[in-house]
């Protein structure tokens, strides 16, 4: 019988015909954890007595979320992953190198792949074919001991896209408007399956941005057919050789087609405390913000600042607003520099930090005051996710972010990108 891409992914990795609804037992091609659920990861493996890990060369941890350390108990953290990794051989990505979703794509993620990670949006590398999932750091701790993971083989909802953007409405848009339509629970344990015309014109990048918002609807994973742009990916980044075609079967069930028009689609924001509280930009436009905040593993990578500088080259922006902007990884941040876009960023007003996570986790950097209001290009905006209860986050594309931080009030891209 046909297969989606979920299925053929995990019936390759168990060993078995992997139907929608079957439990197996596969095969994992990489586990990783952050500095938040890392130091918990390494206790229950102690606990356990298990003090080795299933291949070193395919454990890593991340060190993004406080990178550098803010505070003395994490630092202690970030002692105990390193101590970890060196008695047990596993990679360490440290302060320096970014956020651990945009470095598993740049440096590890392959076609095929089923990568299990103590991050919800693990699921990013599923815009390279590759299943991957978030979950606990009890069930990730088991597999970088074991190699194994049991998964429900999720149903597949399928997401159509087929035209063409409008100048000013980009991939977040188009998945905050998937967000909205399926609400935040509407795909609890499925896969979404991009496709059509549209995803087949992406870049990589916007890729990544759609696979990294699919748990926000509630998702197992995100995942995308991987074709030439995937090749031409793999091949800057050095792993041309590892490409492989990875596309669901002509006649595969899914359990729901949402097809959309992308030339319907206009700018699209969250409005708080939850990210299918999704309206059109203009709806909101006026709206006064205090900080802009643009980086993330969902728009920190290099296109996303170069919308950014473009449409904030030789301008100002607003007095009384802060922006903020973190690249998603060491690669991205010299990429930015060498080409100019954070002399541009930095003139037009903007603080820019080290890579990592940056305010999204509201661990350091960026914490809004009481009644503040942020924008930003981040993939979540519950109650306190900043840092603070008492301030209100708002989700957009890095257009709508950098029009709006020159305004000082949420407005339309569309004013300046024709």
């Amino acid at each position: 019988m046909p297969m989606t891409i979920a299925e053929k992914i995990l019936s390759e990795k168990s060993g078995c015909e992997a139907r929608s609804g079957r439990i197996v037992v596969c095969a994992i091609s990489w586990a990783i954890a952050q500095d938040g659920t890392g130091p918990l990861a390494i206790r229950r493996l102690q606990d356990a007595g298990l003090t080795r890990v299933f291949d070193p060369k395919r454990v890593i941890f991340f060190i993004d979320h406080a990178a550098p350390s803010p505070r003395k108990e994490l630092s202690n953290a970030h002692l105990q992953i390193r101590s970890f990794a060196r008695e047990t051989g596993a990679i360490v990505s440290d302060i320096q190198e970014g956020v651990c979703h945009q470095r598993m794509v740049e440096d590890f993620i392959s076609p095929g792949d089923l990568l299990i990670g103590a991050d919800s949006h693990t699921c990013t590398s599923g815009a390279l074919g590759a299943f991957s999932t978030g979950m606990g750091s009890t069930d990730v701790a088991i597999g970088m001991a074991l190699g194994k993971v049991w998964l429900k083989v999720p149903p597949t909802i399928r997401i159509e896209v087929s035209g063409a953007f409008r100048p000013g409405v980009y991939a977040k848009d188009l998945i905050l408007s998937v967000i909205g339509q399926l609400t935040a629970d509407g795909a609890t344990y499925k896969a979404l399956e991009f496709g059509g015309p549209a995803i087949s014109g992406m870049s990589m990048s916007e890729r990544f941005t759609l696979c990294n918002m699919a748990v926000e609807a509630g998702a197992k994973t995100g995942l995308i057919a991987t074709d030439e742009i995937t090749r031409d990916y793999l091949m800057k980044q050095g792993r041309g050789d590892r490409f492989r075609e990875i596309a669901p079967d002509p006649g595969a069930e899914y359990e729901q087609v949402l097809t959309i028009q992308a030339g319907d689609l206009e700018p699209m924001i969250a409005l708080p405390h939850t990210v299918d509280n999704v309206k059109p930009v203009r709806q909101v436009a006026g709206t006064k913000i205090h900080q802009v905040f643009i980086g993330t593993c969902t728009n920190g990578r290099l296109d996303d600042l170069e919308i950014a500088a473009k449409i904030l080259d030789g301008r100002k922006v607003a007095p009384g607003v802060r922006l903020i902007v973190t690249p998603a990884s060491k690669a991205i941040y010299l990429q930015a520099l060498q080409s100019g876009l954070i002399e541009k960023l930095i003139r037009a007003g903007a603080a820019v930090t080290s890579t990592g996570c940056g305010p999204c986790v509201g661990i350091h950097q960026g914490i809004l005051g009481d009644g503040e209001a942020c924008l930003s290009t981040q993939n979540r905006n519950f109650l306190g996710r900043m840092g603070n209860p008492d301030g209100f986050i708002y989700l957009s594309s890095p257009a709508t972010a950098a029009c709006s931080a020159l305004k000082g009030e949420i407005a339309d891209p569309r004013e300046i990108v024709k």
